[in-house]
C-alpha cells in the first residue's frame, strides 16, 4: 500500500540507477552494483530488514549516487515502519537536493511524518500528533505545489486531504 503512495516519486527519478558510471574505485564498482541490486530486490520483494541493511552499507560508498541511495533507503525505512528514521533521512536529503529529487524526498518525509502523527494521536499524544501532522502537511503542500507530476495517480493529494481533515478535527 505504501508503494503506491511513494512509487511515483521514485519513478520520477528514474527506474534504474546508472551504476556503470559509478565513481567508485575500480574493484569496488561491481561490488557496489551487486549490493545495490540486492538492496533494490529486497525492497521490491518486501524484505525491508535486508534492504535496510544493504542500503546502510551502500551509503558510505555511493559517491555521486548518494542522493538516490538515501531516497531508496528512506523509502525502505518507511515501508518497514521506521517512520522517524525515514523522516529524518528524507528531510536531510530534501535539504541537500534540488528539484524533483528534493520533492521526492519530501514526499517520503511527509508520508513518514503523517504516520508518526497518526501513531502519536493513537497513543493519546494530541500535541505531538498535531505537530507531526503539521510538518507532514507543509512538506506535502510543497511537493504538490512544486512538482505535481510526482503525483500522477493522486495518492499524495489524497494523503494531503486526509491530513487536512485530521488537523481540522484537532
Amino acid at each position: 500500500m505504501m508503494m503506491g503512495r511513494v512509487m511515483p516519486a521514485l519513478m520520477a527519478l528514474g527506474v534504474m540507477l546508472p551504476l556503470a558510471a559509478c565513481d567508485t574505485a575500480e574493484g569496488n564498482a561491481s561490488g557496489f552494483r551487486k549490493n545495490y541490486f540486492v538492496a533494490r530486490s529486497a525492497l521490491e520483494e518486501g524484505d525491508y530488514g535486508q534492504a535496510n541493511r544493504q542500503y546502510a552499507r551502500l551509503m558510505s560508498s555511493a559517491g555521486p549516487f548518494l542522493p538516490r541511495i538515501q531516497l531508496e533507503y528512506a523509502h525502505s525505512l518507511l515501508r518497514a515502519g521506521d517512520y522517524a528514521q525515514a523522516a529524518d533521512l528524507a528531510e536531510g536529503m530534501a535539504m541537500s537536493s534540488e528539484g524533483a529529487a528534493s520533492a521526492a524526498a519530501l514526499a517520503v518525509a511527509a508520508t513518514a511524518r503523517h504516520e508518526l502523527g497518526l501513531a502519536a494521536l493513537a497513543k493519546g499524544d494530541r500535541q505531538g500528533g498535531k505537530a507531526q501532522l503539521e510538518r507532514a502537511q507543509v512538506a506535502m503542500t510543497q511537493v504538490l505545489d512544486t512538482h505535481p507530476e510526482l503525483d500522477p495517480l493522486g495518492s499524495l493529494a489524497g494523503r494531503q486531504a486526509s491530513i487536512a481533515v485530521r488537523l481540522r478535527a484537532l
